[in-house]
């Protein structure tokens, strides 16, 4: 196969995996019921006039699945820490007991069980928004090649490879998606 097609479909696939990671990340922020450090991904301190991750002024962990305990490495953080969880609106109470900040993870209602699913279906659809438009991406570029003088046949061929990674990352996202259902619909 051409060196060109070759670099296309390494390409595309590259796109795709970076849309499936996108997806993994997304819906390690979700909360199934258990206490996940991943949860608090996004939250930014102050830290001395520079904003901040908070993973990197603190140690996060999870002495047990309802529980996430966050060990600032200053005790005068705990204030600053608590306050930007309460700024982040995740729906989550910090209680600071002067050593270390404790998070109580609340078992989940059926309601907020049924919107959670909504929500990862929606990211769902997204990812996979994401594949076709790197799938739309690939066929264009196997349009110019050809113009450039490949083969017809050549760019049949990489058009059905196109589709076969198409189908198969859209496969993957259902996967973590049905996945992610069940961890949340599990009591």
């Amino acid at each position: 196969m051409d060196d060109d097609v070759q670099l296309c479909l390494e390409e595309t696939k590259e796109k795709m995996e970076h849309a499936l990671n996108h997806l993994e990340h997304e819906l390690s922020k979700l909360r199934a019921g258990r206490a996940n450090p991943a949860m608090l991904d996004g939250i930014m301190v102050d830290y001395y006039g520079t904003s901040t991750p908070l993973s990197q002024v603190s140690n996060i962990n999870t002495p047990d699945g309802r529980t996430i305990t966050i060990q600032p490495w200053e005790k005068n953080m705990l204030g600053v820490i608590e306050k930007a969880i309460l700024a982040a609106n995740i729906g989550l109470t910090p209680v600071n007991n002067g050593e270390v900040i404790r998070i109580n993870i609340p078992p989940l209602t059926e309601e907020t069980r049924a919107h959670l699913v909504k929500q990862v279906k929606s990211e769902g659809e997204n990812t996979k928004v994401g594949i076709r438009n790197a799938r739309k991406w690939a066929k264009d570029e196997l349009k110019k090649l050809q113009k450039e003088g490949l083969p017809e046949d050549d760019e049949k061929e990489a058009e059905e490879e196109v589709q076969k990674l198409t189908d198969e990352y859209s496969k993957k996202v259902d996967e973590i998606v049905k996945q992610k259902e069940e961890d949340i619909m599990t009591i």
